[in-house]
């Protein structure tokens, strides 16, 4: 599958299914010598993991991260970097009387006509298990992010018809449905719990805010921030739209309202936005302001209810589907959703670097090629003048040589720079 690999100086490709023996992935282009928090990246995947609330699927998936190359003595070597997570916990009977009914909101009839076969057993590529995956490269990410001071910040801003109208970001690990708002977040888990006993779900908005980044991120045209953004959160399974800043509410705006105008911080001297309506990204480019998205997540397709669809024959057929599945997957999206912002980030900021680094060695190479014509212009001065002397007697040449050798020892050259010299 070619749409497997995301990034170009920081690239990661994720591997494996949802009913196989393993899943992983591989990471190129990481620098040598950076040292890797195996502890952040379990501390990653425990946030994704299934089972950890009353209001996610029980299955038990522990979701060890296990690295197999690329970290030697707790640092990068430079060579590919490979995480392999176990697959525990299936159940494959599960799915065996929906092997042949082409499943609502299910990838089952498009895998069919793309590829000419499906692994019905949990959906395998196409299966949420795949973001496992992500977030374990998204921890690798996160910690070279946060060495360069850019922190990444994600938490469930709706669910269903209830939002957070209040913004803490401390409580947001301290419950269940990750709300930045304690009273609202009452009321989602409420909302959660009767559409399970119902044999339904939900869905909602999970709000990802990047602090720190600074300005000059981005690759216009086609590979603005924003751009690669979109189409890293657009690439979660259960998200359907995207929006930066301001995002759909610009739509009903006018220019006055919605241009961000510039100033300069007083405290600083920097020049900043006296608002954030563009989400911190102006022409594709990051402004230095926080990144603020949002991104639709849609109500979970496995659910208990009786649903009417088809078969491969074209039969009409009644099921429901069993197994141990989320009723809402908001909360286990926040670590998903943090991931594949970090993924953008930390390959458009090493692209940037290595523009500063190109422009830093042209201007070093424009030097060099300075100081060699003022070298080859002395060097035919030179020439000039001994054409001009007829005569030199001993003592006129020993003066000249320890004159030369005593420069050359001054400047730190070698004997061999005056041997040079004296043989022209």
């Amino acid at each position: 599958m070619s749409g497997s690999s995301i990034g170009t100086e920081f690239r990661v490709t994720t591997f494996g299914e949802s009913h196989g023996p393993y899943i992983g992935l591989v990471i190129d282009g990481v620098q040598p010598g950076l040292p890797v928090d195996v502890a952040d990246i379990q501390r990653e995947l425990d946030r994704r993991r299934p089972g950890q609330s009353a209001i996610t699927t029980q299955r038990s998936e522990p979701d060890r991260a296990e690295i197999i190359s690329g970290v030697f003595e707790g640092k990068t070597t430079g060579t590919p970097m490979c995480i392999l997570i176990k697959n525990q916990d299936q159940r494959s009977s599960d799915y065996s009387t929906l092997a042949s009914i082409l499943r609502p909101g299910h990838a089952v009839y498009t895998y069919l006509k793309k590829y000419g076969v499906f692994d019905y057993r949990g959906g395998g590529r196409a299966s949420g298990r795949e973001t496992a995956c992500r977030v374990a490269a998204g921890a690798v990410a996160k910690q070279f992010l946060e060495r360069r001071g850019i922190a990444i910040t994600g938490y469930t801003r709706q669910i269903g018809t209830i939002t957070a109208e209040h913004t803490d970001l401390l409580i947001v690990e301290h419950n269940p449905v990750r709300a930045p708002d304690a009273q609202a977040a009452e009321r989602m888990i409420a909302a959660i719990e009767q559409a399970r006993e119902e044999g339904d779900s939900l869905g909602g908005i999970v709000e990802i805010v990047v602090h720190g980044a600074p300005a000059g991120l981005g690759e216009p045209v086609f590979h603005k921030l924003h751009a690669d953004l979109a189409g890293a959160l657009m690439s979660i399974g259960a998200v359907r739209a995207f929006e930066i800043g301001s995002g759909f509410q610009s739509a009903a705006s006018t220019g006055i309202e919605n241009n961000d105008t510039y100033t300069v911080d007083e405290a600083t001297g920097s020049i900043r936005t006296r608002t954030n309506n563009a989400g911190g990204i102006t022409g594709g480019i990051s402004n230095g302001e926080d990144i603020v998205m949002r991104i639709a997540v849609k109500p979970p397709s496995s659910i208990r209810k009786t649903q009417q669809t088809i078969d491969l024959n074209g039969n009409s057929v009644e099921f429901s589907t069993p197994g141990r599945h989320d009723p809402c997957i908001c909360p286990r999206v926040v670590p998903v959703a943090e991931a594949m912002a970090a993924l953008v980030l930390i390959d458009h900021l090493l692209l940037q670097e290595r523009i500063a680094r190109q422009t830093e060695q042209e201007r070093i190479a424009e030097q060099i090629e300075t100081i060699d014509t003022q070298i080859l212009l002395l060097l035919a001065q030179r020439q000039r003048v001994l054409g001009q002397i007829k005569t030199d007697n001993e003592q006129q040449q020993q003066h000249r040589q320890q004159n030369l050798r005593n420069t050359a020892s001054a400047l730190g050259l070698p004997s061999s720079a005056v041997d040079f010299l004296l043989n022209e």
